[in-house]
């Protein structure tokens, strides 16, 4: 799911409704607030978009990313 793009790590992840979307974004801001690494987003209705990246290393995809996108796919595993 995840593709690496300009320097990016893209996703986007699809849900039944935007309140789903919106607990989905909910629980994602507290796995990157354990991780201290903050994801560029954006939201509309059922839709979330993820654009990766670190900014303090150049705005370059690292391990950072990497993991992020992990926890945001374990997140992921509750709603399908």
């Amino acid at each position: 799911m995840w593709q690496e793009k300009d320097q990016t790590l893209q996703a986007t992840f699809l849900f039944k409704n935007f309140t789903e979307a919106f607990a989905f974004m909910t629980e994602v801001a507290f796995a990157a607030e354990r991780l201290q690494h903050h994801p560029n987003w954006d939201n509309v209705w059922n839709k979330v978009n993820f654009q990766l990246r670190t900014h303090d290393a150049g705005d370059t995809v690292t391990d950072k990313d990497r993991q992020l996108a992990s926890a945001i796919d374990e997140v992921f595993t509750k709603y399908r």
